[in-house]
């Protein structure tokens, strides 16, 4: 999953960007509304944090720009704005979610979980064959057996189970599941399915993660 948060304070933008790496998340942070809509549109987002007191262009501005391009994605507000009456106009303009700061980081976490699970009540549960993720809890068992992943490599098996049966490109994986700032020469993502696949596959049958020749990844119980 990968989130866009805007956040002028840079402090504060850290703090969510670490909290949300160590759970998996790909995060990218900017810190002024100017590039903000430009790059929701142009990146595939899974759920943006946004500020509304931003230099460059306002929070407000960001969200109509965002909303214009992608009236899907889940937008949530983080903002020191309290009253009534803007919390109901932020939500009034097209965000999901209003929080105010000071903020629990656990519960960011929260709403933002609740905001990817949102029309997708099929999708608390991924299968295939006798592999299941729980995006709820956030856990993976193979063969009723529960396999304890890091933070990215449950990331990496999230976004290869969204898209199973069909192969995905290195770039693809590097996109939705890392940030970026990622360093795309770097063998991470081979590392990390070699990882995957220890974990995955070493004691279970069929293997369900094969490398496409030229193209990248697939997981699957139907050889490529």
């Amino acid at each position: 999953m990968r989130i866009l948060v805007v956040e002028d304070d840079r402090k504060v933008a850290t703090f969510i960007r670490r909290g949300l790496e160590e759970e998996g998340y790909a995060v990218d942070v900017l810190h002024d509304g100017a590039a903000a809509g430009e790059q929701a549109h142009c990146i595939e987002y899974d759920a943006a944090v946004l500020d509304l007191m931003l230099p460059g262009r306002s929070g407000f501005q960001v969200l109509r720009d965002i909303r214009a391009e992608k009236a899907e994605l889940p937008v949530l507000i983080l903002t020191a704005k309290s009253s009534l009456e803007e919390r109901v106009t932020g939500l009034d303009s097209g965000a999901d979610d209003y929080m105010v700061k000071p903020f629990a980081l656990a519960e960011l976490s929260a709403r933002l979980r609740a905001l990817l699970r949102r029309g997708k009540p099929r999708d608390t549960r991924l299968n295939m064959a006798d592999l299941e993720v729980d995006i709820v809890r956030r856990t993976v068992t193979r063969g009723g057996r529960r396999i304890e992943l890091r933070p990215k490599e449950y990331a990496l098996l999230e976004y290869l189970m969204r898209n199973s049966d069909r192969p995905v490109t290195r770039s693809l994986i590097i996109e939705h599941v890392w940030d970026i700032h990622f360093d795309s020469i770097s063998n991470v993502v081979e590392v990390h399915i070699n990882s995957l696949r220890h974990k995955i596959d070493r004691e279970f049958s069929p293997p369900l993660i094969h490398t496409v020749r030229g193209v990248g990844y697939m997981l699957t119980d139907k050889p490529p």
